[in-house]
C-alpha cells in the first residue's frame, strides 16, 4: 500500500465522526504494514544476511554474485515504502483517538450539564410542590425604640424563621425565649412574611429601657 492509498483509506474514515471501528480498522492495517515489512526483512536475512545499507557490489565494483541482486532491491524498495505508509498510519490513529478523546470529554461535560439542570428543575419542583413557607408565629406588638423595632419587625409580622428555629422544630414560644436569652448581644437572622412577601432580619437581643430583650409581643400561629 502506498502513502497516498493510506491518506486517502484513512481520510474517508475521517470525514465523518471518528468512530471506534475506525481506530480498529486503522489499527488492523498497522499490524499489516508491519507484517509486510517483517516479511521483506526476511527477503534480506535470507540473502546472506543482508540488510538496508549493505553494497551491492564487490571490492572491484563489479555487482556482487552471491546474493540475488533484484530480490534485494525489491526488498530495499518496499521496505521504505512500507515504512512510510506506517508512518502515516500511526499518524491517523493518533488524530483518531484524539477525536475520540475530545468527544469523550465532550459528552462528559454535556452529561454532567444535564445532571445539573435535572437536579435544579428537580429542587425547582420540589420547592414549588411545598409551596411558601408557613409561619409559626406572629408578632402582635411592638414597643417603640426597642431592638424588635430597631430590627425593622413590623406588627402583624409572620413569623418564619427565628434564629435555628423554624416551622419544623418549633414547639412553643419556649423556643424562641430560649434563642434569645442565648443569643443576647448577638444578631439572630429572623425571616417574617409581610403582605404576601419574604423580609430577612437581623435582630439583636439586647437589654433597653423596657422590658425584655426584644420589646416585642410574639404569639403563636395555630396550625
Amino acid at each position: 500500500m502506498s502513502e497516498e492509498e493510506a491518506r486517502q483509506s484513512g481520510g474517508s474514515s475521517q470525514a465523518g465522526a471518528v468512530t471506534v471501528s475506525d481506530v480498529q480498522e486503522l489499527m488492523r492495517r498497522k499490524e499489516e504494514i508491519e507484517a509486510q515489512i517483517k516479511a521483506n526483512y526476511d527477503v534480506l536475512e535470507s540473502q546472506k544476511g543482508i540488510g538496508m545499507n549493505e553494497p551491492l557490489v564487490d571490492c572491484e565494483g563489479y555487482p556482487r554474485s552471491d546474493v540475488d541482486l533484484y530480490q534485494v532491491r525489491t526488498a530495499r524498495h518496499n521496505i521504505i515504502c512500507l515504512q512510510n505508509d506506517h508512518k502515516a498510519v500511526m499518524k491517523q490513529v493518533e488524530e483518531a483517538l484524539h477525536q475520540l478523546h475530545a468527544r469523550d470529554k465532550e459528552k462528559q461535560a454535556r452529561d454532567m450539564a444535564e445532571a445539573h439542570k435535572e437536579a435544579m428543575n428537580r429542587r425547582l419542583d420540589q420547592s414549588e410542590s411545598q409551596g411558601p413557607p408557613q409561619a409559626f408565629a406572629k408578632v402582635n406588638s411592638i414597643s417603640p425604640g426597642s431592638p424588635a423595632s430597631i430590627a425593622g419587625l413590623q406588627v402583624d409580622d409572620e413569623i418564619v424563621e427565628f434564629g435555628s428555629v423554624n416551622t419544623q422544630n418549633f414547639q412553643s414560644l419556649h423556643n424562641i425565649g430560649s434563642v434569645v436569652q442565648h443569643s443576647e448581644g448577638k444578631p439572630l437572622n429572623v425571616t417574617v412574611i409581610r403582605s404576601g412577601e419574604k423580609h430577612q432580619l437581623r435582630l439583636v437581643p439586647t437589654r433597653w429601657a423596657g422590658k425584655g430583650l426584644l420589646g416585642c409581643n410574639i404569639i403563636p400561629l395555630q396550625r
